[in-house]
Parts: C-alpha cells; structure tokens; sequence
C-alpha cells in the first residue's frame, strides 16, 4: 500500500513539476504582455490561474472533479469576506440565492438600490467571491445592494443564468421598500458576463409599467455579443494576462454547450449565415470602432465562407434575444441612461465601443470610463493588497462616483 502511495505522489510531483514549467515556458513567451505597472505581480496571477485551470482539466478529466467547480472552490476561499460598516443578510428569492449589503448607518430617507449580476462567464464567479466588490460598493455609496448567485455551469448552461437574474430581479422590484430602496433610483451593475445580464435584465424590463423602472445600467468591461471574434480588440489582446482567446472560447462553448472543436469556425465567423451578418453587420462590425482603437489591426475576411455544420452546431449563439447589441431600435431608444466601463488591455473592450454608439444613436446618455491601464476582471483585485492595481481601484472608484450621482 505504501509503495503504491509513494508511487502516487512521485507521479504527481513529476506532472505537477513539467506541468509548472510547460506553464512558466508558456507565459515567457507571451510578447505582449500588458505595458502595465506591477507587471511581475500581473505575471504571478497570470501563472497561478492557468495552473489552476490546467489542473482542473485534468481533474475533470480524470472524473474527479469539473475545472469549474475548482476554480470557484479556490476563488471563494482566496476572497476573504470583509464587512467595514455594512450588514450583510443571505436571502432565498424562491430558490434563487441571494446577498443583500445594507449600510449600518441610519438613513434619513430610502436610500439608492443597486442589483448587482457578477461576471465568469457563466462558468466562475459566486456570491463569495464578490461579496468584497457588493460591500464597498454598498458602504461608499450608500445604496442597498443586492448580488445575485444564479445557477452556473458545470450544471447550468445558456441561458438560465440570465433568466434566475430576471426573476431575483423581479421580485426585488417588487418588494423594494422591505429594504428601504426608493424605487425611483434602482441601478443595475454588472461586469464581464454579469454586465451582460445586467444589460439584457435593463431590455426585457424596459417596457414594464407594474414595476419601478429602471434609473440606470452600470456595464464593467462588458460581453455584449458572441458573434464577431474579429474585432481590434480581439487581435490585440489574444495573450491578455487573465481573459486570453483559449479562456475565451472555452467560456463559450462550454456556456451554449458547443464543443470545443468548433472554436475555429466561431472565431473565423464561418458559422454565420450571410443574411444574417448582411442585416446585424452594421451593429457587429469594426467600422464604428474609432481610429484610435485600430492600431496593429488586420481588417479580416469575416465572416468566413459558410459552413452549414457549424451552424447547425452552434446557431444558439445568434438568438437575437439574448444578444443585447442587436437589440431593436425602438428598445434601445426606451433604454436609461448608461454608465460604461472598458479596459484597453482586454479582448472584449470593443463590445463596449459598439454598445456606446448603439446607445448614443438612439439618445440614450452614455458616461464612458476607460481604463488605459485596464484588464478584465481587474476589479476583483481592488483589495488584495499586494495583488491590487491602480486601474482596480480606479474603476471603483469611478463606478462608486457614477451611482452616488443617481
């Protein structure tokens, strides 16, 4: 039994060891790693989370356990709870898990509400992990905040995350002053996939009159589209430290239950049909990106010659209705005001660019914050000293000015 066991943990040592420097030769050789401060810190995070990830596809390989279910039991544990002046209350909307963060202090009169959607793409991400972000965010502007945990993968694909944030949604309208929240300045904020939901929950609302309307969206580097993987900021953000094209594509596919071999035909944009790309181009495109934003970028051939089997395969990704920048004119045009938060160092700061000119063409008011220094998912770091940067608390902060303005 002995000899057994030793031979088992030799074995792990050895695939733990090549495993560590297949990761070290593997992030050296990244030749555009973001020109940010602390780089050596990004670097270190950077290598601990693509050590977890292939350690969790290996362990799902193994039918140990799912990488999803790893990632969020490390990250729930790394992001250590803190309260400073708030009171925290877990809470069940139906089967929907919920946080609410409500300020000590006493308030002379309802205070502001914010719902908040936290991002993973549907696979990371939980209650814990962003209970620091719903904390500040409730202390320093002194609003009720309300985090949604809605269902994920590995259990959970496309598109119920989107609709457990609907119903928790609902039904906090519904019953605001329970929690002493003026319905008349309820905000929604999400980023990565949260923002997402966040702008997706703000559209199928926006025609409710049984329910207090919505005062403004808050969108943190958010994914508003699944279709063009072409975009500037997709060329030039491939390698980015935390969000990279293989995290990407796996985020997708595994969300819409696509298998991985299609990655190709999603990213060439060969599962598109013409008429489809002939009538949503104008919105998808790069030609509303500014200049600026186009530097080392390759105008592409997209989409791709049409392939019938990617599509059959993973048409689930142009469902229209799930897609908040192909939304109808005349939804945008009822849509609140917005504020919008995008990075330079991230894949997806594009989608933020397109959902800023779809929402300024049709009057909605825009605040745009960017973060020249930024990468996705920066904002978790906001507190974890010496692991925050400058662009963490930045974003923050300005999200905190934003609602405090509401």
């Amino acid at each position: 039994m002995m000899i057994w066991l030793e031979t088992l943990l030799t074995a792990g040592c050895i695939l733990g060891l090549g495993l560590s420097v297949w990761l070290v030769e593997s992030c050296l050789s990244l030749d555009n790693l973001p020109a940010i401060s602390q780089a050596v810190t990004l670097w270190l995070i950077q290598f601990s989370f693509r050590l977890l990830i292939a350690l969790g596809n290996m362990l799902e390989k193994l039918k140990i356990c799912s990488m999803p279910r790893l990632i969020c039991f490390i990250q729930d544990r790394l992001f250590l709870k803190k309260n400073p002046q708030v009171m925290v209350t877990n809470l069940r909307f139906g089967t929907i898990p919920v946080r609410l963060f409500r300020p000590k202090a006493e308030a002379s009169s309802p205070r502001r509400g914010v719902i908040f959607y936290h991002g993973g793409g549907g696979m990371f991400g939980s209650l814990d992990c962003y209970h620091n972000v719903c904390s500040f965010l409730s202390r320093k502007s002194d609003s009720v905040v309300l985090c949604v945990g809605y269902r994920k993968l590995p259990d959970y694909h496309y598109h119920v995350p989107a609709e457990d944030c609907l119903i928790a949604t609902i039904h906090f309208l519904k019953t605001l002053t329970a929690y002493g929240v003026d319905p008349s300045r309820v905000v929604v904020c999400g980023d990565s996939a949260g923002g997402c939901v966040a702008a997706l929950v703000t559209q199928v609302l926006v025609g409710r009159r049984d329910l207090p309307q919505i005062r403004a969206q808050v969108l943190i580097y958010t994914v508003i589209q699944n279709i063009n993987f072409q975009l500037p900021s997709f060329q030039q953000n491939l390698n980015d430290p935390l969000f990279n094209k293989d995290l990407l594509m796996t985020f997708v596919c595994r969300y819409f239950a696509i298998d991985l071999s299609w990655q190709d035909a999603l990213v060439e944009g060969s599962f598109i049909p013409t008429d489809f790309w002939n009538k949503y181009r104008k919105w998808l495109s790069s030609d509303d990106i500014p200049t600026r934003f186009k530097k080392k970028y390759q105008e592409p051939q997209f989409p791709g010659p049409f392939n019938e089997a990617a599509y059959l395969e993973t048409k689930q990704l142009l469902d229209v209705e799930h897609i908040p920048l192909l939304a109808a004119d005349e939804v945008i045009a009822q849509l609140p005001e917005a504020f919008l938060v995008s990075c330079e160092k991230d894949m997806v700061r594009d989608d933020t660019l397109l959902y800023k000119k779809r929402l300024e063409d049709q009057g909605v008011p825009v605040t745009w914050y960017h973060a020249e220094d930024g990468f996705h998912g920066c904002i978790l770091l906001f507190d974890k000293k010496p692991f925050s940067f400058p662009c963490s608390q930045n974003i923050m902060n300005a999200v905190v000015s934003y609602i405090k303005g509401i």
